[in-house]
Protein backbone atom coordinates (compact mmCIF):
# COMPACT_ATOMS: atom_id res chain seq x y z
CA UNK A 1 0.00 0.00 0.00
CA UNK A 2 1.64 3.50 -0.92
CA UNK A 3 1.55 6.31 1.06
CA UNK A 4 2.25 9.59 0.93
CA UNK A 5 4.45 10.77 4.20
CA UNK A 6 4.64 14.57 4.78
CA UNK A 7 7.02 14.99 7.64
CA UNK A 8 8.60 18.06 9.33
CA UNK A 9 11.50 16.80 10.67
CA UNK A 10 14.15 19.01 12.28
CA UNK A 11 17.35 17.05 11.69
CA UNK A 12 19.49 19.22 11.34
CA UNK A 13 19.89 20.21 14.87
CA UNK A 14 19.02 16.84 15.85
CA UNK A 15 22.46 16.60 18.95
CA UNK A 16 20.99 19.56 20.85
CA UNK A 17 18.95 16.98 23.18
CA UNK A 18 18.08 19.92 25.77
CA UNK A 19 14.92 19.59 24.19
CA UNK A 20 12.42 16.89 22.95
CA UNK A 21 12.13 15.47 19.44
CA UNK A 22 8.45 14.54 18.86
CA UNK A 23 7.55 11.63 16.72
CA UNK A 24 3.81 11.42 15.72
CA UNK A 25 3.07 8.02 14.30
CA UNK A 26 -0.49 6.54 12.96
CA UNK A 27 -1.51 3.41 15.12
CA UNK A 28 -3.45 1.45 13.32
CA UNK A 29 -4.98 -2.20 14.73
CA UNK A 30 -7.89 -4.74 14.77
CA UNK A 31 -9.47 -4.94 18.43
CA UNK A 32 -10.60 -8.44 16.99
CA UNK A 33 -7.91 -10.18 14.88
CA UNK A 34 -11.23 -12.52 13.18
CA UNK A 35 -12.50 -9.63 11.54
CA UNK A 36 -11.21 -7.20 8.63
CA UNK A 37 -12.45 -4.01 10.88
CA UNK A 38 -9.32 -1.78 11.98
CA UNK A 39 -9.14 1.33 14.08
CA UNK A 40 -6.49 4.11 14.27
CA UNK A 41 -5.34 6.77 16.57
CA UNK A 42 -2.16 9.16 16.91
CA UNK A 43 0.48 8.03 19.23
CA UNK A 44 3.53 9.79 20.23
CA UNK A 45 7.26 9.35 20.27
CA UNK A 46 9.40 11.76 22.48
CA UNK A 47 13.06 11.27 22.28
CA UNK A 48 14.90 13.96 25.35
CA UNK A 49 17.79 13.87 26.29
CA UNK A 50 18.13 10.72 28.47
CA UNK A 51 14.57 8.69 28.13
CA UNK A 52 12.12 7.85 25.35
CA UNK A 53 8.26 7.73 25.98
CA UNK A 54 5.75 6.69 23.54
CA UNK A 55 2.11 7.50 24.61
CA UNK A 56 -1.26 8.16 22.97
CA UNK A 57 -1.17 11.84 21.61
CA UNK A 58 -4.68 12.64 22.92
CA UNK A 59 -2.89 12.46 26.59
CA UNK A 60 -0.68 15.49 25.66
CA UNK A 61 -3.62 17.38 24.49
CA UNK A 62 -5.46 17.18 27.38
CA UNK A 63 -2.38 17.71 29.45
CA UNK A 64 -1.77 21.25 27.03
CA UNK A 65 -5.48 22.44 27.72
CA UNK A 66 -5.03 21.56 31.10
CA UNK A 67 -2.34 24.00 31.80
CA UNK A 68 -3.86 26.74 29.79
CA UNK A 69 -7.69 26.39 31.30
CA UNK A 70 -6.06 25.42 35.00
CA UNK A 71 -7.86 22.17 34.58
CA UNK A 72 -7.50 18.58 36.36
CA UNK A 73 -9.31 16.54 33.60
CA UNK A 74 -7.66 13.20 33.47
CA UNK A 75 -7.86 10.49 29.98
CA UNK A 76 -6.12 7.51 29.75
CA UNK A 77 -7.52 4.96 26.60
CA UNK A 78 -6.03 1.15 27.90
CA UNK A 79 -6.51 -0.15 24.17
CA UNK A 80 -3.08 2.12 23.97
CA UNK A 81 0.57 1.19 25.11
CA UNK A 82 2.15 3.75 27.55
CA UNK A 83 5.78 3.16 27.91
CA UNK A 84 9.00 4.98 28.85
CA UNK A 85 12.61 3.58 28.96
CA UNK A 86 16.52 5.09 29.49
CA UNK A 87 17.58 5.53 26.08
CA UNK A 88 19.87 2.81 24.11
CA UNK A 89 17.87 0.15 26.82
CA UNK A 90 15.22 -2.05 25.64
CA UNK A 91 14.45 -2.18 29.17
CA UNK A 92 10.72 -0.35 29.56
CA UNK A 93 8.18 0.98 31.94
CA UNK A 94 4.56 -0.32 30.54
CA UNK A 95 1.68 2.11 32.38
CA UNK A 96 -1.84 0.41 33.04
CA UNK A 97 -4.80 1.57 34.44
CA UNK A 98 -6.69 -1.10 35.99
CA UNK A 99 -8.37 -0.97 39.07
CA UNK A 100 -4.97 0.99 40.20
CA UNK A 101 -2.41 2.93 38.07
CA UNK A 102 0.23 0.37 37.85
CA UNK A 103 3.68 0.26 36.30
CA UNK A 104 5.85 -2.91 35.52
CA UNK A 105 9.29 -3.13 33.71
CA UNK A 106 10.19 -5.69 31.13
CA UNK A 107 13.58 -6.15 28.73
CA UNK A 108 12.21 -6.70 25.11
CA UNK A 109 15.27 -7.16 23.60
CA UNK A 110 14.93 -7.56 19.42
CA UNK A 111 16.85 -9.09 16.90
CA UNK A 112 16.53 -7.31 13.61
CA UNK A 113 17.79 -9.30 10.33
CA UNK A 114 18.28 -6.34 7.72
CA UNK A 115 17.75 -6.89 4.31
CA UNK A 116 19.01 -5.39 0.47
CA UNK A 117 15.54 -3.92 -0.12
CA UNK A 118 15.11 0.21 -0.04
CA UNK A 119 12.31 2.35 -0.97
CA UNK A 120 11.71 6.27 -0.69
CA UNK A 121 9.97 8.08 1.39
CA UNK A 122 9.42 11.53 0.72
CA UNK A 123 13.72 12.64 0.31
CA UNK A 124 14.98 10.14 2.94
CA UNK A 125 15.77 6.34 1.76
CA UNK A 126 14.27 3.42 3.89
CA UNK A 127 15.66 0.22 4.27
CA UNK A 128 13.59 -3.53 5.06
CA UNK A 129 14.19 -5.17 7.92
CA UNK A 130 12.75 -7.91 9.93
CA UNK A 131 11.94 -9.37 13.10
CA UNK A 132 9.72 -11.49 15.79
CA UNK A 133 8.56 -9.93 18.65
CA UNK A 134 5.71 -10.44 20.88
CA UNK A 135 4.81 -13.81 19.19
CA UNK A 136 4.22 -12.08 15.74
CA UNK A 137 6.64 -11.35 12.66
CA UNK A 138 7.50 -7.83 11.74
CA UNK A 139 8.21 -6.19 8.76
CA UNK A 140 10.03 -2.36 9.12
CA UNK A 141 11.42 0.36 7.42
CA UNK A 142 13.69 2.42 8.70
CA UNK A 143 16.19 5.41 7.45
CA UNK A 144 19.84 5.64 8.27
CA UNK A 145 20.02 9.07 7.31
CA UNK A 146 18.53 9.85 10.15
CA UNK A 147 21.14 8.90 13.55
CA UNK A 148 18.35 7.39 15.93
CA UNK A 149 17.90 4.36 16.76
CA UNK A 150 14.47 4.38 18.05
CA UNK A 151 10.61 3.78 16.82
CA UNK A 152 7.08 3.10 17.37
CA UNK A 153 6.10 0.88 21.11
CA UNK A 154 9.14 -1.06 21.87
CA UNK A 155 10.97 -1.23 18.33
CA UNK A 156 14.46 -0.20 18.49
CA UNK A 157 17.94 -0.86 17.78
CA UNK A 158 17.65 -0.38 14.04
CA UNK A 159 20.39 1.94 12.86
CA UNK A 160 18.77 4.68 11.91
CA UNK A 161 14.85 5.69 13.09
CA UNK A 162 12.10 3.60 11.93
CA UNK A 163 9.46 5.42 9.82
CA UNK A 164 7.10 2.14 9.18
CA UNK A 165 6.42 -0.94 10.71
CA UNK A 166 3.71 -3.93 10.77
CA UNK A 167 2.74 -7.45 11.39
CA UNK A 168 2.58 -10.42 8.64
CA UNK A 169 -1.11 -11.18 9.55
CA UNK A 170 -1.91 -6.96 9.54
CA UNK A 171 -3.14 -6.68 12.45
CA UNK A 172 -0.81 -4.09 13.79
CA UNK A 173 0.83 -1.07 11.83
CA UNK A 174 2.81 2.26 13.02
CA UNK A 175 3.38 4.77 10.45
CA UNK A 176 5.41 7.89 11.00
CA UNK A 177 3.46 10.91 9.83
CA UNK A 178 5.57 14.25 10.88
CA UNK A 179 8.24 15.48 13.44
CA UNK A 180 8.87 18.34 15.21
CA UNK A 181 11.00 19.96 18.04
CA UNK A 182 10.05 21.45 21.35
CA UNK A 183 11.98 24.17 23.16
CA UNK A 184 12.70 22.33 26.02
CA UNK A 185 12.34 19.17 27.84
CA UNK A 186 8.34 18.03 27.51
CA UNK A 187 7.24 17.15 30.95
CA UNK A 188 4.63 13.76 31.20
CA UNK A 189 4.27 13.98 35.10
CA UNK A 190 1.09 14.70 34.82
CA UNK A 191 -0.58 11.96 32.96
CA UNK A 192 1.99 9.62 32.03
CA UNK A 193 4.12 8.75 35.43
CA UNK A 194 0.80 9.85 37.32
CA UNK A 195 -2.80 9.22 36.41
CA UNK A 196 -5.31 11.38 38.35
CA UNK A 197 -3.05 12.38 40.82
CA UNK A 198 -2.17 8.63 41.61
CA UNK A 199 1.52 7.90 41.24
CA UNK A 200 2.14 4.53 39.43
CA UNK A 201 2.31 1.63 41.85
CA UNK A 202 5.29 -0.18 41.16
CA UNK A 203 4.46 -4.20 40.55
CA UNK A 204 5.15 -6.60 37.69
CA UNK A 205 4.02 -7.98 34.86
CA UNK A 206 2.69 -11.74 36.77
CA UNK A 207 0.67 -9.50 38.75
CA UNK A 208 -1.02 -7.43 36.20
CA UNK A 209 -2.16 -10.72 34.68
CA UNK A 210 -3.84 -11.96 37.57
CA UNK A 211 -5.24 -8.66 37.85
CA UNK A 212 -6.56 -9.09 34.29
CA UNK A 213 -7.98 -12.08 34.72
CA UNK A 214 -9.92 -11.17 38.54
CA UNK A 215 -11.46 -8.40 35.84
CA UNK A 216 -12.32 -10.33 33.35
CA UNK A 217 -13.92 -13.30 36.43
CA UNK A 218 -16.45 -10.42 37.43
CA UNK A 219 -16.05 -7.27 34.93
CA UNK A 220 -19.84 -5.91 36.04
CA UNK A 221 -19.18 -6.17 39.75
CA UNK A 222 -18.55 -2.37 40.40
CA UNK A 223 -22.00 -2.18 38.16
CA UNK A 224 -23.66 -4.54 39.96
CA UNK A 225 -22.94 -3.45 43.06
CA UNK A 226 -24.07 -0.02 42.66
CA UNK A 227 -27.36 -0.97 40.89
CA UNK A 228 -30.26 0.14 42.96
CA UNK A 229 -33.96 -0.96 41.95
CA UNK A 230 -35.58 1.46 43.59
CA UNK A 231 -33.90 4.66 42.24
CA UNK A 232 -35.74 6.52 39.64
CA UNK A 233 -34.59 6.49 36.26
CA UNK A 234 -33.79 3.47 34.22
CA UNK A 235 -29.87 1.48 34.57
CA UNK A 236 -28.59 0.40 31.70
CA UNK A 237 -26.03 -2.64 30.68
CA UNK A 238 -24.85 -2.87 27.13
CA UNK A 239 -28.27 -1.34 25.71
CA UNK A 240 -30.76 -3.52 27.99
CA UNK A 241 -33.05 -2.30 30.75
CA UNK A 242 -32.26 -3.72 34.16
CA UNK A 243 -34.72 -4.68 36.54
CA UNK A 244 -33.28 -7.25 38.77
CA UNK A 245 -29.60 -8.14 39.68
CA UNK A 246 -30.75 -11.32 38.43
CA UNK A 247 -29.73 -10.13 34.81
CA UNK A 248 -26.52 -9.41 35.72
CA UNK A 249 -25.24 -13.56 35.44
CA UNK A 250 -26.61 -13.40 31.69
CA UNK A 251 -25.20 -9.61 31.22
CA UNK A 252 -21.28 -11.01 32.97
CA UNK A 253 -21.93 -13.55 30.18
CA UNK A 254 -21.98 -10.78 27.38
CA UNK A 255 -19.31 -9.10 29.10
CA UNK A 256 -17.05 -11.60 28.73
CA UNK A 257 -17.91 -12.76 25.52
CA UNK A 258 -17.02 -9.69 24.13
CA UNK A 259 -13.57 -8.91 25.90
CA UNK A 260 -12.59 -12.25 24.89
CA UNK A 261 -13.48 -11.10 21.41
CA UNK A 262 -11.56 -7.97 21.24
CA UNK A 263 -8.66 -9.31 22.98
CA UNK A 264 -5.90 -8.82 20.62
CA UNK A 265 -3.08 -7.90 22.22
CA UNK A 266 0.39 -6.64 20.35
CA UNK A 267 2.61 -8.59 22.34
CA UNK A 268 0.48 -12.12 21.91
CA UNK A 269 2.86 -14.18 23.60
CA UNK A 270 2.01 -12.63 26.75
CA UNK A 271 -1.66 -12.61 26.02
CA UNK A 272 -3.70 -13.66 29.45
CA UNK A 273 -5.07 -16.71 29.07
CA UNK A 274 -9.16 -16.09 29.40
CA UNK A 275 -11.12 -19.44 30.14
CA UNK A 276 -13.89 -20.78 28.42
CA UNK A 277 -17.12 -20.88 30.24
Amino acid sequence: MKKTLFLTLLFTSIYCFSQTHRFIYEFKYKPDSTINNYEKTNMTLDVNPDEVKFYSYEYAETDSLNKVRNFNSANWDSNFPAIKRKKNTYNNLNYVLLDSFFVFETNDKMNWKLTKETKKSGEYNLQKAKTTFGGRNWTAWFSNEINLNEGPYKFRGLPGLIFEIYDDKQNFSFNLLKSWKLQKTYNTNEFLENFAGQKAILTNEKFIQKKQLEFFNDPLRDMRESYNPNAEGEFRVYGVKVTSKEQFKELTKMAQERMKKEYNPIEIDKAVKYPNK
